[in-house]
């Protein structure tokens, strides 16, 4: 089997770093943690925010997609950006725009104003998330790349897991434009630490920023999000059958078109904006591929899951938030573990053992009894979180080890976007699932999950056998 790891040893950015800076990454994850807690902690304030501001649920709805969807697509820009003038200076540009829109957001007086903000936030987090791996990687010596993988995951889980809480409290205490005034100091504080305790690292290799790439990438990303997002989410007839609508489909078309268009633009590049050098890797094509199932998977049970408790087992909304709450907490403690083993050990192996253990873990909440206590449901969630903490940070360190340092930025951009088309289409399929199937469609959509997290143990199994 070849090393996972093979490129960290031939190429002089990392080797000036034998110790580990603490306080750069702290500054890196601080700004992961806002910026991941700010993806989320808004869907809590929806309701708030449409009677404040005197508008309907469905246009309030665009304050969390215009975020998602600015991430979506900024994130190959970004990557690229990153390795042509640096990750560090990009980084920074990240935060700082982050902060501003963040004061924005809670200065917006109109809907509009708010969403544009927003869409602002969604660029400046895109900057961070991208950047981050390639941060960690210049941090971090080669030989303990895993653990700081390891904390990216376990920061991530960690805002997952407080975000509503977070914005419960808030809004307990004081009005929605609190929830983006607080990332205000913080995203201050994160600056200036980022500024004096990241390293320079190395120049990018110069070249043309590829406009006419960003364009397509940014049309064919957000025309699939949107279609996707759109498929299985009308109402349906009578009869109970999910309506196909054609905006949805169209805007699909659209996006393959773009797609395809893109790909011809791209081929022959030597850094192109997709990263299609990549993706010829074997080890980082497979490696994608896991990813996207996994967030499939675990899109598929986070949407099911408070369906399947409230309705068939009979659980209060605060019990089904308890019951859930295993899932991103035991990740908070797997995490570490996964990132000092996928150090000693081949990370594509934990990887695989891990996502084979969420497959189990669907499966058993599948076949959950007719009376469950909150014991068997706890435990059988918990066993889910078990198996993804295990997979995602051995996976990310393969994808993002595996690729040449000079292609760094690309690798977290990949990273990223096959996290997004994973939560994209594990959306896509719970709504189409409820939509088919009615009050069975948690029971669908649960099954579905344990088929993605299952193709992606086959799509391990390739690639360990391919390394």
């Amino acid at each position: 089997m070849k090393n996972d790891t093979q490129h960290d040893t031939k190429h002089p950015i990392d080797q000036p770093v034998q110790r580990v800076n603490y306080w750069a990454v702290v500054s890196v994850l601080l700004s992961t943690f806002l910026g991941n807690l700010d993806s989320s902690i808004a869907n809590v304030a929806l309701p708030t925010i449409a009677h404040n501001l005197s508008r309907s649920a469905a246009d309030t709805v665009w304050v969390v997609t215009a975020y998602q969807l600015a991430v979506a697509v900024s994130v190959l820009p970004l990557a690229a950006l990153g390795e042509m003038l640096g990750f560090k200076r990009v980084f920074l540009w990240g935060v700082v725009l982050f902060t501003l829109a963040s004061v924005a957001c809670a200065a917006a007086p109109t809907l509009p104003l708010l969403i544009a903000a927003r869409a602002l936030q969604g660029v400046g987090g895109a900057c961070m998330s991208t950047i981050v791996p390639a941060l960690l990687r210049q941090v971090y010596p080669p030989k303990l790349v895993g653990r700081g993988i390891a904390l990216l995951g376990l920061t991530v889980a960690l805002s997952a897991a407080l975000g509503p809480t977070v914005a419960a409290g808030i809004l307990s205490v004081a009005g929605w434009r609190w929830l983006f005034a607080v990332n205000v100091p913080l995203g201050i504080f994160g600056l200036c630490l980022a500024s004096t305790m990241l390293p320079a690292g190395m120049p990018g290799a110069p070249r043309r920023f590829d406009f006419a790439g960003a364009g397509l990438s940014a049309i064919a990303i957000a025309l699939f999000i949107l279609g996707i997002g759109g498929l299985g989410g009308g109402e349906g007839d009578p009869g109970g059958r999910a309506q196909l609508h054609a905006l949805p489909v169209v805007e699909i078309v659209l996006a393959c078109v773009a797609g395809f268009a893109l790909i011809r633009h791209q081929r022959g590049r030597p850094a192109p904006l997709v990263p299609l050098d990549l993706l010829r890797i074997p080890i980082l094509s497979l490696s994608s591929v896991t990813s996207i199932c996994s967030y499939v998977a675990q899109t598929l049970a986070y949407l099911a899951l408070p369906f399947m408790l409230q309705h068939q087992f009979a659980r209060s909304a605060t019990m089904t938030g308890l019951l859930v709450t295993p899932w991103p907490l035991v990740i908070v403690f797997v995490a570490p573990l996964a990132g000092r083993l996928s150090d000693r050990h081949a990370p594509g192996l934990i990887g695989g053992i891990g996502l084979a253990i969420m497959t189990i873990g669907l499966c058993l909440l599948i076949g959950l009894p007719a009376a469950p206590s909150n014991a068997d449901i706890a435990w059988r969630v918990a066993v889910c979180g078990i198996g993804f903490g295990l997979f995602q940070t051995p996976n990310n360190r393969i994808m993002l080890t595996s690729a040449p340092h000079e292609r760094s930025g690309a690798a977290g951009g990949l990273m990223t976007m096959a996290r997004m088309i994973g939560l994209s289409l594990g959306a896509a399929l719970a709504a189409a699932a409820f939509g088919l199937f009615g009050q069975s469609g948690a029971l669908v959509a649960l099954i579905g999950g344990a088929v993605s997290a299952a193709l992606g143990v086959a799509a391990g199994v390739v690639r360990v056998i391919k390394t």
